[in-house]
């Protein structure tokens, strides 16, 4: 497979203590193209746990993060990605999305928006921060409020920055889009061009 090395858009600044979030989402670091994924334990829509790296080795991945199913522009970018779903599987990747949505909401945004694809639940936020692209959330009484209803308490004050990050089968990172304007995703027409690009 071809490595594309071309980051669309990261802004990169000074390596956080661990433990210490970003205090604004212009200030991630997410992990670079060629960094394999950490192994870490989500929770599916059925609330059992599950293995990152396990889902991944059984096919390349088309690795999403959004903010949650209250945020309208990751709906949007959510049904977006599904109705393209079946030409990226034809270039032979699958979809998970991730967000600090407990199961139940989860389920919620798959009726909705009628998707077909995985997501999984990152409530306590460990694998963004692990990825690099978790940062403080904004301090206000109603988006913390927001934030931890959507994940059923877990969420301590942690938000996304919504990105997009393609995986081999092994978990090493051959693109990705992170882009601190959450206004701003990574278009459906865009990604296929990649996935094909990188099937050349």
């Amino acid at each position: 497979m071809k490595q594309l090395t071309i980051l669309f858009l990261s802004v990169i600044f000074s390596l956080n203590s661990f433990g210490q979030l970003p205090e604004n989402r212009e200030s991630v670091c997410p992990l670079p193209i060629g960094s394999k994924v950490p192994d870490m334990q989500l929770v599916n829509t059925d609330g059992k746990q599950v293995s990152i790296k396990d889902m991944v080795s059984k096919k390349p991945t088309v690795l999403i993060f959004y903010r949650g199913g209250w945020c309208p522009y990751c709906n949007a970018h959510l049904s977006e990605i599904g109705k393209v779903e079946q030409d990226i599987l034809k270039a032979g990747y699958q979809v998970v999305a991730i967000s600090p949505d407990m199961p139940e909401e989860l389920n919620h945004t798959i009726d909705k928006k009628e998707l077909k694809y995985t997501l999984l639940s990152d409530g306590d936020g460990a694998f963004s921060t692990a990825m690099g692209i978790a940062y403080q959330a904004p301090d206000s009484k109603w988006k913390t409020n927001q934030l931890q209803k959507y994940s059923g308490g877990k969420n301590k004050g942690y938000l996304p920055v919504p990105s997009v990050f393609v995986l081999d089968k092994s978990g090493e990172i051959i693109f990705e889009y992170v882009n601190p304007n959450y206004k701003k995703r990574l278009s459906a027409e865009v990604l296929l061009g990649v996935l094909r690009t990188m099937n050349q």
